[in-house]
């Protein structure tokens, strides 16, 4: 008699055992149970066991969001690089309008305050005049690049035949963003190379995104003759929409930005719906000062590594044990920085070396300015050689961790094994050694002086969709910056003159 093998997940029971990676048992708690209704989904984290909910409304919102933009993908094959070209155009120029920038205005002041009262970071929520800017030059610098569809990367002639092998679009591009409203001129790019792109944004910017859609995206695709969902906002402030989103075995790559836990979490989604993933997560440079060190390129450095939180700011610094002057180098690059942010420092002193900075450190009290506010902590705190990877999240107090090092292979050893393997920068004034250092240092970004010329608008020209770190491994054929006319894919065509040609 035939058996069924699988039936609807209509309910979950508090203490059913879940099995994952083949040998190991999560459980469902009392609080998964009760939240899990009929038409919910339920994904199993492969890698961690983590059991995720995602709800039947957010699965079908999610499901439709990605149809729309695989239509749209078929669509593009009729889309000129000149459509592609006026598209970005228009959604620059209606960025540009007094009219519609209002109506995004509006609409981000109202989430950026919903965010304050929640004691959220806004810090690269708010859409001020330099974001605008910010995104308006992005879209044109789309608009100018030529496309890459059909240039020929190599060709091989025979007798008789010929073989091209030519760059193609990839597919649909899905995108989970952090809570930033200039993620729009990021994502934009995919469209460049004839992709299409699903995304969602953080919650906190959603009303911000779903402005930008209304008075600029979407107008913009209508002006230019493409499809409506070759840019499709996932609409929903459920994070359980990105885990939807990235199961959807159509998409052809999955990238995700945010903080480091969830974007792991993410791309294991992914990778077990077999999904190709680009993850920009943990962040946070590292400076290394070797003996030879001038002490005021160091200095400058760490001042022009500190203007502002972002993913390749200064986080961590390894300074020689026999050179006092570089740590006064760096204590006073630090504090310029501090003072040019007005609130002061924070300083976290690698246990055992607290004698690095004055011992009053760790006795004054100080106000950093957090995401909740202004806090009361101790300008130094001691802390443990295994948190040296740490990000710090720090709002308008630079905030970095200092470790002395006998060398600079033993701070490489110490980037290696606890630094999310991201930006590491050496200063000295020995060649060698900095040859040495580029060779042994696991890291994409490889530097000499301060760490924040790693992003693709300022050092390659082109508008980024994110920054890879190598905490999980290099990156096949590829580098860590991923940029708009990095998705493609090759195709082979063939060319023959001789129809007896045969083998």
């Amino acid at each position: 008699m035939d058996m069924e093998h699988s039936a609807a997940l209509l309910e979950l029971t508090s203490g059913m055992p879940v099995i994952y990676g083949g040998d190991r048992v999560s459980y469902v708690s009392e609080e998964l149970a009760a939240a899990f209704h009929p038409g919910d989904k339920l994904l199993v984290v492969q890698s961690t066991g983590d059991l995720l909910r995602i709800p039947g409304d957010v699965a079908e919102k999610t499901q439709s969001a990605v149809g729309r933009a695989s239509d749209a993908f078929a669509a593009m094959a009729a889309v000129s690089d000149a459509d592609v070209s006026r598209f970005f155009e228009e959604f620059a120029l209606r960025l540009e309008d007094a009219g519609a920038w209002s109506e995004i205005a509006a609409a981000n002041a109202a989430d950026v305050a919903q965010a304050q009262a929640r004691g959220r970071s806004t810090t690269r929520l708010a859409a001020n005049e330099k974001m605008r800017r910010g995104m308006i030059d992005g879209l044109r610098a789309w608009r100018d690049m030529p496309g890459l569809s059909g240039r020929v990367v190599e060709r091989a002639e025979h007798e008789g035949w010929s073989a091209e092998q030519l760059l193609a679009p990839l597919g649909v591009v899905g995108f989970v963003f952090e809570g930033r409203p200039n993620v729009f001129a990021d994502a934009a790019g995919v469209l460049r190379s004839g992709n299409t792109v699903v995304f969602r944004i953080g919650a906190d910017a959603l009303g911000t995104a779903r402005a930008i859609v209304a008075h600029a995206l979407a107008p913009a695709l209508a002006a230019a003759g493409l499809p409506a969902g070759a840019a499709t906002l996932v609409d929903s402030a459920d994070r359980a929409a990105g885990w939807a989103m990235f199961s959807d075995p159509r998409l052809s790559l999955a990238v995700a930005r945010g903080s480091g836990r969830a974007v792991e979490q993410l791309g294991s989604v992914a990778r077990q719906a077999g999904v190709p993933v680009s993850l920009h997560g943990t962040g946070g440079a590292w400076i290394v000062a070797d003996d030879t060190a001038d002490p005021h390129r160091l200095e400058r450095a760490v001042f022009h590594s500190l203007d502002r939180k972002v993913c390749n700011t200064l986080n961590t610094i390894c300074l020689p044990q026999n050179r006092p002057e570089l740590v006064e180098a760096f204590l006073r690059g630090l504090e310029a920085a501090g003072a040019r942010l007005g609130h002061g420092i924070k300083l976290h002193v690698a246990r055992g070396d607290e004698r690095a900075v004055p011992a009053d450190f760790f006795m004054t009290v100080t106000q950093v300015r957090r995401a909740e506010g202004d806090v009361a902590e101790p300008i130094a705190e001691p802390i443990e050689i295994e948190d040296m990877g740490r990000e710090w999240e720090w709002e308008q107090t630079p905030e970095v961790t200092v470790k002395l090092v006998e060398t600079t292979d033993e701070a490489v050893a110490l980037f290696n094994r606890y630094s999310p393997q991201f930006v590491a920068s050496l200063i000295t004034s020995d060649d060698a050694l900095a040859e040495r250092f580029y060779r042994s240092v696991n890291a994409p970004f490889v530097g000499d002086g301060f760490t924040r010329w790693v992003d693709g608008q300022y050092t390659l020209g082109r508008p980024e969709l994110g920054l890879s770190n190598w905490q999980s491994g290099r990156l096949f054929a590829r580098g860590a910056i991923l940029s708009g006319d990095g998705v493609f894919t090759v195709r082979t065509r063939v060319r023959q003159i001789d129809p007896e040609v045969g083998r």
